[in-house]
């Protein structure tokens, strides 16, 4: 059987300029329709933060401006099916990577705030990523990569085709134009080859060797389908 590690932020705000706080923590769809696809590929999945605090759904993730009623009403249930898992998250700083074949980290502003400065987080993508096992981080989740460093002081990242939520995709928040640094400006200034659909909003998925990215929400889905899809013809 297939084990895959969710990583989730657990800060509950993203600093903005001026010391302004903005209520946040993870996106309900980013979480929610990869988990659920893992759930039905038979995947087992183990839920860690860092300090093993539960996490903190971003509300704003299930407003009526973040995606479809539809959508919107299918994410809800699926969080309230795993509610109890969610609750109970393992401690990252107890997390073995080398008992899993998967690592995914959905976004959200949270992984802004903590995981992008979080040592442990930082430590797990380098050994992770030199792994060669898919290594996947959505939306604004490869902010967490700031944090990995190689023994040479080198961001492990460098040279990699990656993409993250756009600075266009940012700035349609207003308070997203109050941001202390865009991930897709920092992502370029640190050696990411970064790249992103023609259009805001749309689902893009990269793959670069075996680290895998999607752009934003509505990327979730997609990314994780490939990533199962890549899986499991491995295994054959």
């Amino acid at each position: 059987m297939t084990k895959v590690l969710f990583v989730v932020s657990a800060a509950d705000r993203w600093t903005l300029k001026g010391g302004e706080v903005h209520p946040s923590g993870f996106w309900g769809e980013e979480l929610a329709m990869p988990h659920k696809i893992f759930t039905q590929a038979g995947w087992d999945i183990t839920i860690a933060t860092p300090g093993g605090k539960v996490p903190t759904l971003d509300r704003l993730s299930m407003s009526r401006t973040a995606g479809r009623p539809s959508k919107l009403r299918e994410v809800a249930s699926y969080l309230e099916s795993i509610k109890t898992r969610l609750n109970s998250p393992r401690s990252l700083d107890e997390i073995d990577p080398d008992e899993f074949d998967v690592v995914f980290y959905p976004g959200g502003h949270g992984p802004m705030e903590d995981l992008s400065v979080d040592p442990v987080s930082g430590a797990l993508l380098t050994r992770f990523l030199a792994s060669g096992k898919p290594l996947a981080l959505l939306c604004h989740a490869p902010a967490a990569t700031f944090a990995a460093t190689d023994e040479d002081g080198s961001w492990p990242f460098t040279g990699y085709r990656m993409t993250g939520l756009s600075n266009m995709e940012e700035k349609l928040n207003s308070f997203g134009r109050k941001a202390l640094w865009l991930l897709e400006d920092r992502l370029r200034d640190s050696g990411a080859h970064y790249a992103k659909a023609r259009l805001p909003l749309r689902p893009f998925v990269v793959v670069d060797r075996n680290l895998y990215t999607g752009q934003n929400p509505s990327s979730s889905e997609r990314l994780a389908e490939r990533l199962v899809a890549d899986v499991t013809a491995a295994a054959r």
